[in-house]
């Protein structure tokens, strides 16, 4: 299975066609502590997913940080990066882990559905995430999932999870003393005035 840990800030990124801008301030997450980066933008041509993502891997590489590629298998595996996340609308986890290998990380989107999560541990699952627990400057979704399937699913699943959806320090504090092993954020590092130490007030949490 994969070499790195999966605890702590997990960023997402927003959909930013600025590159430098983009690679300056997921460095300075990273120098803030961040420990997972996935690359999302949902809006980019085919060109530009590569380009951003083959220097968001580099940059990953230096910091020693997981890089996970959010939907697009072929690019996750055209990269060697170390990881793929799928969302409910996508292929299936057993799917993916069959394309991508046993060494890849596999993130699954389980939303507020418990289900979901032991579905995704059955099929070979490297994390679940939860949410959206808290409205989002960013995504739009449904604001329904309850923090209590945290400390259910350290419960029953032998995973590590995710919560994403809204995050702040603060408001994310509670979801991590209830077993979260990750706190995923857009906006709260990527908007925010001081990158390094919104990420920092994330890794706090952890430490």
């Amino acid at each position: 299975m994969n070499k790195y840990r999966l605890q702590g800030l997990y960023v997402v990124t927003p959909d930013w066609d600025d590159t430098e801008k983009l690679l300056v301030v997921t460095e300075q997450a990273l120098q803030g502590g961040a420990a997972i980066v996935q690359y999302r933008h949902k809006t980019a041509d085919a060109i530009q997913r590569q380009s951003q993502a083959e220097q968001l891997l580099a940059l990953c590489r230096r910091y020693q940080r997981p890089f996970i590629v959010n939907d697009y298998v072929e690019l996750c595996l055209a990269l060697d990066a170390d990881g793929i996340h799928v969302g409910g609308t996508d292929a299936s986890v057993a799917e993916v882990r069959a394309q991508v290998g046993a060494d890849k990380i596999v993130g699954a989107s389980c939303y507020g559905s418990l289900e979901l999560a032991h579905q995704a541990q059955r099929e070979g699952a490297s994390y679940i995430a939860f949410g959206g627990f808290y409205p989002s400057r960013v995504k739009k979704y449904e604001v329904s999932t309850q923090p209590a399937i945290v400390t259910q699913a350290k419960r029953e699943i032998a995973l590590p999870n995710v919560v994403i959806g809204g995050m702040t320090v603060e408001n994310s504090a509670p979801l991590v003393i209830a077993g979260a092993d990750m706190v995923a954020a857009i906006s709260s590092v990527y908007l925010a005035e001081d990158p390094v130490a919104a990420a920092r007030g994330f890794a706090d949490l952890f430490s």
